[in-house]
This record gives structure tokens, sequence and C-alpha cells, in this order.
């Protein structure tokens, strides 16, 4: 999906759950848009100049709330944020790089079954964050300790 691809789907995913596309918005998702794969909230505020730092926040919110958006809290627990996949899913982040991509497997209900009947909780949701090195960033790592002669 490309840059005017992008900013019209997330336009029709907004106005499409009834809310108004206003300029303030429309400057916001032409800069989301263009970001790329993700994003922090400072980073959309810098790539829509003159709109407001509040507005920025709430737009990022309604687009967390129509699932539009997700956050992903990296390994140093960072905070950004990225075009959704849709429907429920998780983050595999890489360490190195900070690469992200989603999966959907999430076997974990016997757990959060086991953990409601032991805590008496009733769980509402959950977030899992995994996080390693990619297959580039794994391989970059081997060849470097290749290339280190052993000490004698």
């Amino acid at each position: 999906m490309g840059h005017t691809g992008a900013e019209r789907w997330l336009a029709q995913s907004v106005l499409g759950a009834g809310h108004r596309l206003t300029r303030p918005r429309r400057l916001l998702l032409s800069a989301l848009a263009g970001l790329g794969d993700q994003f922090t909230a400072e980073e959309l505020a810098a790539a829509a100049p003159g709109v407001g730092r509040a507005t920025v926040f709430r737009t990022l919110r309604l687009m967390l709330d129509l699932g539009i958006v997700c956050q992903v809290v990296l390994d140093d627990g960072a905070l950004h944020y990225r075009l959704t996949s849709g429907g429920h899913h998780h983050h595999i982040s890489c360490s190195e790089c900070g690469a992200v991509i989603d999966f959907a497997t999430c076997d974990i209900d016997d757990l959060l079954g086991e953990l409601s009947r032991r805590t008496g909780y009733a769980i509402e949701a959950h977030r899992l964050e995994v996080y390693g090195r990619c297959a580039d960033c794994g391989d970059r790592s081997q060849d470097a300790r290749r290339a280190v002669p052993a000490l004698a």
C-alpha cells in the first residue's frame, strides 16, 4: 500500500467509524502514512507541524481505539506505534535493529484460564511482546564471532 493508498485507507477508517475528518486529522493521517513501519508520537507531531500536541495524542488515542494503529513496546521500554495488521495480534521485535513483525498465533488461553482461576481476576485483555534478534542481525552477530581470532 503506497503513501496515498495508506492515507486513503486511514481516512476511510476514520470516516467509516463515524468520526469527522478535520483538517488537523487529515494532516496527521497524511504524515502518518509517510512515516514508515513504526513511529513515536513525537515523530508524528514533528511530521505534522502546526498540529498541536494535544490533537496528536487525541488522534493517536482515536486510532488506537479504532484499531488503525497499535502500540509496540520495545525492549528498552520505548513506546512506538505502527499501522495495525488488524485483528488480535502481538509483536516480535529485534533488540538489535528494532525491526518489528506481527504474529497472530497466541496459544496462551489455557495459561490465562489458569491465571484467572488462581487469582480470581476476570481477565479482559493481555499483551505479549517478544524480543530477540531477527535473522539478519543474528547472521551478522555470528559472522562477527567467527571473524574474531581465537586466543591461544
